[in-house]
């Protein structure tokens, strides 16, 4: 458990910032190279390449260069690790138990 609590933590740091949620929504629709994701935010590229880094790390976009440029597309796997999380907490059943030190 303490290993899924830690991977899910990484997920949600990388997903706490607007702009990769942004850059995650740009990629729904399939890969986009690096030079279009900098026009599209008007940013330097080095900014942008933190927030891909990130979401890199976290396992929820990969890359693929190609001469000159990287194009990234969302990782479907990392994505599904993320919904499995949620699901597990959805599934979760409220327990009414105390243990009775709150009295």
């Amino acid at each position: 458990m303490a290993t899924q609590i830690e991977e899910a933590s990484r997920l949600f740091h990388a997903l706490s910032e607007p702009t990769r949620l942004q850059i995650l929504e740009q990629l729904k629709d399939g890969e986009r190279c690096v030079c279009d994701l900098t026009e599209m935010f008007h940013t330097s590229q080095s900014r942008l390449s933190f927030h891909l880094r990130v979401l890199k790390d976290a396992g929820l976009i990969q890359d693929r260069p190609d001469g000159r440029w990287t194009y990234y597309a969302l990782n479907h796997e990392g994505i599904k690790e993320l919904e499995s999380f949620v699901k597990m907490l959805q599934e979760s059943r409220p327990s009414h138990h105390s243990s009775g030190r709150c009295r």
